[in-house]
């Protein structure tokens, strides 16, 4: 698979605080990516400076060659941890929207994504229970053909049901030679769907590996070898 990400010697400090302490990260095409890691480890801080959210103190981050900027935006398809849309809108709109600002942004996937979770598109935000405007956060950013989808948090705050349905939307909607990297803390809800795993602490990576190699050579699970390593 080809080289995707890459992160090269990133610090980023708020204050005397160290978010990301001279970090050095190399993703490739075609997996699924778990950044792992406690409240305060740095994780939504490294995603915001991919995204070109945040600027890092030193280092730099390229995605497909091009440094953070307009070309690498046009590839990352990212998932805040909050809300960002409209409550008041219906969400027929949004996708109309959606599909005006993104060139890459595939309206009949995202139809087709409300249709087999039950969703209106009718609908507006307000109306909808917690769960479903989650639900309709990540219809909006995996119905994006990008090479690159940035999930922070995606099933934090909602019931174990609407977990299955975002993480089944996930693995079934995105193509094959892009790549996923989603934060969560919620290590054992999403250990079935991944590939690799990075475990970041106080802005170190203290393990990065496949999922398989944790397996065989600890001969734990992910979320057991994550609560060791964590101490909790």
């Amino acid at each position: 698979m080809s080289s995707l990400l890459n992160v090269s010697n990133l610090t980023k400090r708020y204050g005397t605080t160290v978010a990301l302490n001279d970090l050095s990260l190399e993703l490739e095409s075609g997996h699924i990516i778990g950044l792992l890691g406690p409240n305060g480890s740095g994780k939504t801080t490294l995603i915001k400076i991919i995204c070109g959210l945040l600027q890092p103190n030193t280092g730099k981050v390229t995605v497909k060659g091009h440094p953070v900027g307009v070309e690498s935006k046009k590839v990352i398809s990212y998932l805040p941890d909050t809300t960002y849309l409209d409550m008041s809108q219906k969400v027929e709109d949004i996708i109309r929207y959606f599909s005006d600002f993104y060139e890459d942004f595939d309206t009949g996937r995202a139809y087709d994504m409300l249709s087999k979770l039950g969703i209106s598109a009718k609908d507006r935000l307000k109306t909808m229970s917690k769960g479903t405007r989650e639900k309709v956060q990540l219809i909006l950013v995996m119905s994006r053909r990008a090479d690159l989808y940035i999930l922070d948090e995606p099933i934090a705050g909602v019931d174990p049901a609407a977990r299955d349905y975002i993480l089944n939307t996930i693995i079934t909607n995105y193509d094959e030679n892009a790549s996923i990297l989603l934060s969560t803390h919620l290590i054992s809800d999403v250990e079935n769907i991944l590939d690799q795993v990075i475990f970041l602490k106080e802005g170190n990576i203290v393990r990065f590996s496949t999922v398989d190699e944790i397996r065989g050579s600890e001969g734990q699970s992910v979320d057991s070898l994550f609560r060791e390593v964590f101490k909790c």
